[in-house]
């Protein structure tokens, strides 16, 4: 959800608006495709850590503390998946023909209305398999999440970090748990296969 409500504008931002900065903002966006996850963990508690850039800044004022807790998770997820997103959906809004927005305004649509009624249900496929797509790689995330978040059970452990666990001390617990990772994945791309095969 979080990806879906940041992802969703700022790939309308990348495809429909130019500014200065505008490759870099897109190369910031897809970094954690190349970046090694536990990289990236590092990164997030330079940013969000307690002595970090914008952390420190949360905890003075606001007593917020984001890494080792639930919403640590959250954010590290959303930082490694979000590009599959707002790749789909910028892909999506390029092919979409703009003529329709320019028409709805025309006949007196505001730039929100023209985008709720008429983008949204055309780059809704790309929306629909950003999502999809963003959800599994947040489901199979493992390294930035460890390194941000920890790995504390009922509270920021997640299923690649259970596997993790229990492949010291439940083999078959293990097993269990990556058959369902693997029965999911397996599913995604199922899903999924019409479109890839269809471009």
């Amino acid at each position: 959800m979080v990806c879906l409500i940041l992802g969703v504008p700022l790939a309308w931002v990348l495809a429909r608006t130019d500014f200065p900065g505008r490759r870099l903002v897109r190369a910031l966006v897809t970094v954690p495709l190349v970046l090694p996850p536990v990289v990236g963990g590092v990164a997030l508690l330079l940013v969000f850590g307690r002595r970090g850039l914008v952390g420190g800044w949360l905890d003075q004022n606001f007593g917020v503390s984001l890494p080792f807790t639930t919403a640590g998770v959250v954010v590290a997820e959303a930082f490694v998946a979000m590009p599959f997103l707002v790749i789909a959906v910028e892909g999506a809004l390029r092919g979409a023909d703009a003529r329709y927005e320019e028409a709805a305004a025309t006949l007196g649509a505001t730039r929100w209305t023209a985008f709720r009624r008429v983008t949204l249900p055309l780059i809704a496929p790309g929306v629909a398999a950003g999502a999809v797509l963003c959800w599994a790689r947040a489901l199979g995330e493992f390294g930035a999440t460890i390194t941000f978040a920890g790995n504390f059970p009922g509270r920021t452990q997640t299923m690649p970090l259970a596997v993790y666990l229990a492949l010291e001390q439940d083999v078959d617990a293990a097993i269990v748990l990556s058959l369902v990772l693997l029965a999911v994945s397996v599913g995604i791309l199922a899903a999924l296969r019409d479109k890839w095969v269809a471009a």
